[in-house]
């Protein structure tokens, strides 16, 4: 063995530094990577940048080089990436205190950006966590409890993405989606209190629809008392002696048909009452 390695100490040692420089300067991209070469400081090469118009697999992941001892690589993630946001008090607007739970989802795709201004993964959620929580604030803040209990919920949604999403590219990611995943009112008090609001609105709201309807049945039936005055007045007009009779058919029906037979009448035959028994 000694006489192998002094005949071929030379040839053993290149070998070994060939290796060692091999080896700093290939290094492998995973697909799920992006990876940034740094020069002397300056971001210089994006490898596996993300394009969502790439195959999965086509992508330029594989083996890649650098300048040995010059050069660094950082790997910057290539999926999707989750925001959480802990439970927080919003204010909405008919002054109901909510406790929010929300999450965010967005990609890096300006993994240059993201280094230069957030540096990695964690600090760039570190960065976009207050910016999530301010603009759900805001948005929530002018929007009702009841409203986001109906499909209102989903435009406030959108427009929280969009406004995260513009902020968010400031530091080279996209958002993709935002979610609500529970927004009660506190336990104990407020919560009671809160219920107990609702009831009287929803009581004083039904109260008031049920004043209009009286309103409306009034005036419909006042507009067809006078439809009717109309009627029988121009009845009258043209024929008077039809006129007559038919209001004493009506006496005569609500006298001897309709009444409740609870009194008794005594008239003379001769009474003008029963004229229209006697004929013309």
């Amino acid at each position: 063995m000694q006489t192998v390695w002094d005949r071929y100490k030379l040839a053993i040692i290149a070998v070994i530094v060939a290796l060692i420089a091999l080896a700093s300067t290939l290094f492998v991209v995973p697909e799920t990577k992006q990876a940034v070469i740094i020069s002397a400081g300056k971001p210089k090469e994006i490898v596996n940048m993300f394009d969502p118009e790439d195959p999965y697999g086509q992508t330029g992941a594989g083996f890649w080089y650098r300048i040995p001892f010059y050069d660094r690589v950082q790997m910057v993630e290539r999926r999707v990436l989750d925001l959480d946001m802990d439970n927080q008090q919003v204010l909405t607007s008919d002054q109901q205190r909510l406790r929010v739970n929300a999450y965010a989802r967005f990609r890096i795709i300006q993994p240059v950006t993201m280094v230069e201004r957030a540096g990695d993964e964690s600090r760039l959620r570190t960065q976009l966590s207050p910016i999530l929580t301010s603009v759900l604030r805001q948005e929530l803040g002018r929007r009702t409890f009841a409203s986001l209990l109906t499909a209102e919920r989903g435009t406030a949604m959108t427009n929280i993405r969009d406004t995260l999403d513009a902020q968010a590219r400031e530091y080279g990611a996209q958002i993709i989606d935002v979610r609500i995943k529970a927004a009660d009112l506190p336990e104990g008090t407020p919560l009671d209190a809160a219920f107990t609001r609702m009831i009287s609105d929803r009581q004083e709201q039904a109260e008031t629809i049920r004043a209009q309807g009286r309103k409306n049945a009034q005036i419909i039936r006042a507009e067809a008392d006078a439809n009717a005055a109309n009627t029988y007045a121009d009845a009258y007009g043209k024929d008077p002696d039809f006129y007559d009779f038919y209001r004493a058919m009506e006496s005569y029906r609500q006298t001897f048909i309709n009444g409740q037979g609870g009194s008794s009448m005594v008239l003379d035959s001769e009474n003008e009452y029963f004229n229209q028994f006697r004929g013309r």
